[in-house]
């Protein structure tokens, strides 16, 4: 009996060695996925999906110049809001009778744009080949806003946030169109209407302006040109086209009267 103890003593101390080391063993595994999980893996790249940069829905657009049997015409659109708040041809037919067709057409095709926000607009009578031309630059003007990102910012203010959302919608509600008194000049009317927003004006055309004979060209060459800086000055303050003297003091008189209407 007394050799016999030793040899116990040695079989319990083997076996207590042993079960304390497969303890030890199955605790770790359970520690690691833990320590996994709690590190978050995965999440990064589930986060970074959602942040994607949102792009603008304002600027200025110029679409591909259509070629028509009377010539180019490239149309150029300014967005704001994903809203097409001005429509002006860069290019259009002139010379001869393409003169007096473009200074009737393309301020009609101007202002239907806008007011359609889109290519659904109807052909100028007597410019059946300047308004297709026209609603073909426009339509791959209308593309590359789109491209832009002008339908994620609809969808971006649809989404949290709609106090902002509500502040813009009054802005677009605060634009309004005036038109001007007649001013009459040597060679014949000339009246002028804007549209105002945020106390900005965003778009001028002209409604009347001499026509007939040599003014016909004039006027096609001139009133594009007082447009464009009557938005560009936002004001009256602006230079007479060279060699449209009496058009261009018609039309400051009329887009300072326009102007006095809209409240400045």
């Amino acid at each position: 009996m007394r050799k016999s103890h030793p040899i116990r003593r040695v079989v319990l101390a083997g076996a207590a060695t042993v079960s304390g080391i497969v303890l030890l063993l199955s605790l770790k595994p359970a520690s690691d996925p833990g320590s996994a999980q709690a590190a978050g893996v995965g999440a990064p790249p589930a986060a970074s999906a959602q942040g994607g940069a949102q792009a603008a829905g304002s600027g200025t657009v110029t679409g591909e110049a259509a070629r028509t049997q009377y010539g180019a015409v490239q149309v150029r659109l300014t967005v704001s809001n994903g809203k097409i708040t001005r429509a002006e041809a860069v290019q259009a037919p002139k010379g001869g009778q393409s003169d007096q067709v473009t200074a009737n057409a393309v301020p009609k095709l101007n202002q239907a744009v806008v007011a359609a926000q889109g290519a659904d607009i109807d052909a100028v009578s007597g410019a059946t080949y300047t308004s297709a031309g026209y609603k073909e630059s426009l339509q791959s003007a209308i593309d590359k806003a789109k491209a832009a990102g002008g339908s994620s910012q609809g969808s971006g203010s649809q989404g949290s946030g709609s106090e902002g959302s509500g502040s813009q919608g009054s802005g677009a509600a605060q634009a309004k169109t005036v038109t001007g008194s007649v001013a009459q000049t040597q060679y014949g009317a000339v009246q002028v209407r804007i549209t105002v927003s945020g106390g900005k004006i965003t778009q001028a055309e002209t409604v009347q302006a001499p026509k007939g004979g040599q003014s016909d060209r004039i006027t096609a060459n001139a009133v594009p040109k007082l447009n464009q800086a009557a938005v560009t000055a936002g004001s009256a303050d602006i230079d007479a086209v060279s060699g449209a003297t009496y058009t261009s003091a018609g039309y400051k008189e009329s887009l300072q009267s326009a102007l006095d209407q809209a409240g400045g």
